[in-house]
């Protein structure tokens, strides 16, 4: 299993040339073995949030896009366990909570986080493609 950040999840669906070639690389290698691409149920809060400040632009209705991507990818939860870990954090990780749900989520589950986010890739706390 593969936990996408969700601007990774956006440039997939939206604009894979954004994506590394060791990310899109991942991700291709996943998808054509069966493993599961996941993404934690708070991102699509924020794409939701950011379409609706004007700071995601998507060509679709959001209901439709957030459907397609309910059918692309395994969305998690975010239970007591991840809750807890995003909680535990500690600097040099970064203190965006989504950050740090998305990240607990991937610790939680085991699983490397593919994101372009410095922050989180500099902390060593999870392991990241990218």
């Amino acid at each position: 299993m593969l936990l996408l950040d969700t601007h990774a999840a956006l440039w997939l669906l939206g604009s894979p040339e954004k994506l590394s070639a060791a990310a899109a690389g991942a991700i291709e290698r996943a998808e054509f073995s069966g493993t599961v691409i996941a993404l934690s149920c708070l991102s699509l809060y924020e794409i939701a949030y950011g379409v609706a400040r004007k700071r995601i632009v998507i060509h679709e209705s959001i209901e439709s896009f957030l459907a397609k991507v309910e059918s692309d990818l395994e969305i998690l939860p975010v239970t007591r366990h991840v809750a807890l870990g995003a909680a535990s954090l500690v600097a040099p990780f970064p203190g965006d909570p989504f950050d740090r749900i998305i990240a607990a989520t991937a610790l939680t589950e085991g699983i490397p986080l593919v994101t372009a986010d410095e922050g989180i890739r500099r902390s060593g706390v999870v392991q990241t493609i990218w």
